[in-house]
């Protein structure tokens, strides 16, 4: 008796553990893409007065303007209108590799415009 009670144990011990690694890789993998294609929409951003949001707004077009046409497309469906990697090599007939590579390049010459 005790050693059947002790295998029921064991195994319900197992499908949950077995259902906690599961639902840990879901939020995981959750993150990632939330971290990888995050829109700027979504971001509250608190601003004093409407001078500093329209400067601001000016401030992005000038940016997105230093990118190459293609760059400043990728850049612009990913964050701006919330798309996908996959939706946007599908639009533009490129492979999703390509997206990313478009998408980390580009990244990179934001960060070196706005850091320099």
């Amino acid at each position: 008796m005790e050693k059947e009670e002790k295998r029921q144990t064991t195994i319900y011990d197992y499908y949950k553990s077995e259902i906690y690694r599961i639902g840990w890789r879901i939020q995981y993998q959750a993150k990632k893409v939330r971290k990888r294609e995050c829109p700027f929409y979504d971001y509250n951003f608190s601003y004093p007065n409407f001078a500093s949001i329209t400067e601001d707004k000016i401030w992005i077009n000038e940016i997105m303007d230093s990118l190459p046409p293609q760059g400043k497309l990728v850049i612009d469906k990913l964050y701006f209108q919330d798309l996908t990697e996959s939706d946007v090599a599908q639009q533009l007939k490129i492979s999703q590799q390509a997206v990313n590579k478009w998408k980390q390049k580009m990244l990179e010459k934001l960060s070196q415009t706005i850091n320099y």
